[in-house]
């Protein structure tokens, strides 16, 4: 299992291994553990994060098919380095870090791809006063700083980003809510195959609908109903009104882009599949949108799981996994809503009064 996580998470000091590894839940959203985190340098000056990669640690006959397996996902042209961290096992008295051996299967399949590991380091997990190591010099090492006094962990948390303790804890917030309400509505849906508004005005019903629903989270009125989840999963079936929506992803982390990644995950967990997946594409755009890739990869997923053959999601699920920025998909937005009107003509309270556009 691998977690992928683009640029534009919070910034880490590349160069101090203590903090980079106690910083790592804050830039992949949950606490590893035994794990390997393969950190990109971003290319030119490689003093920025890149693509950040989880994998789980494989048994010693797997070493070389998972490094094979993560190294091409660095791509030369948009790198420079990458730097390992490994998580887990225990480090006997005068010998090496554990996994040593898998270090250097992926030190050689980066380097089949053209990139050198700028530094390996382990640590036994990370909690505040684990041992940690590097795996070239016996003399680096020492005990980890409190993960939560980390420059990164303040930025990340001025920013609202949590880190889960676990990544089962990050899944569990995508579970259906109701198990119950689901065949409910999915016999709904299964009746109702097109969305219910006259062709004439299917659009600005479907957007009263959405602008209903973000009304409703605002007031605190908690989950839709089987009908209200009805009419949303019809809602965004239509392409104006998707469009309108991944528009409302940027710029990122604002009051508005906040509300909207908030429903898209309210649906996810009340609607079946495959009517799930537009919402399950709109989180994964938007949490990718401000940088958090891990849950990105997870809503995107979701969203494949409900629907195999989703476009939307299939080739954001692909620009994740290969590594790109953020701002490269920028575009999707602003061609999705170039009059700037997304929104649905709602504003959250803390921006400003409900007005038209």
């Amino acid at each position: 299992m691998t977690t992928a996580t683009p640029a534009g998470r919070p910034p880490v000091d590349l160069r101090s291994p203590a903090q980079l590894l106690a910083a790592l839940p804050y830039l992949i959203g949950f606490r590893p553990e035994r794990s390997v985190v393969l950190l990109g340098h971003r290319a030119p000056t490689g003093t920025r994060l890149g693509l950040v990669l989880r994998g789980d640690l494989p048994r010693r006959e797997d070493r070389a098919r998972q490094a094979r397996a993560l190294a091409p996902r660095f791509s030369p042209d948009r790198h420079t380095g990458v730097t390992l961290a490994v998580v887990g096992g225990r480090r006997r008295p005068g010998s090496p870090p554990p996994h040593a051996g898998f270090v250097d299967e992926l030190r050689h399949a980066l380097g089949e791809c053209g990139l050198p590991v700028l530094h390996a380091m382990w640590t036994a997990g990370i909690t505040t006063g684990a041992p940690w190591g590097c795996y070239a010099d016996p003399d680096c090492g020492g005990e980890l700083p409190d993960p939560r006094a980390t420059l990164t962990a303040a930025v990340a948390t001025g920013h609202g980003t949590v880190a889960f303790d676990s990544r089962d804890e990050l899944v569990a917030l995508l579970a259906p809510r109701s198990p119950e309400a689901l065949p409910r509505r999915a016999a709904e849906l299964a009746r109702q195959p097109e969305p219910p508004w006259p062709e004439a005005t299917r659009v600005a019903d479907a957007a009263s609908v959405i602008r209903a629903a973000f009304a409703r989270q605002l007031r605190g009125e908690g989950p839709p109903t089987d009908e209200e989840a009805v009419l949303l999963a019809g809602a965004l079936t239509i392409a104006e009104i998707r469009d309108a929506c991944l528009a409302m992803a940027v710029p990122p982390d604002t009051p508005a882009a906040r509300e909207a990644e908030r429903l898209w995950l309210t649906l996810v967990r009340e609607l079946p599949a495959p009517g799930r997946a537009e919402a399950a594409t709109l989180l994964g755009y938007t949490a990718f949108m401000r940088g958090d890739g891990t849950f990105a990869g997870m809503a995107l997923e979701n969203a494949l799981e409900a629907a195999p053959d989703h476009v939307l999601a299939g080739l954001l699920a692909t620009v994740l996994n290969r590594g790109m920025p953020p701002e490269q998909l920028l575009g999707l937005a602003l061609a999705a809503d170039p009059a700037g009107t997304a929104g649905f003509w709602l504003v959250p309270p803390d921006v400003g009064r409900e007005q038209p556009v």
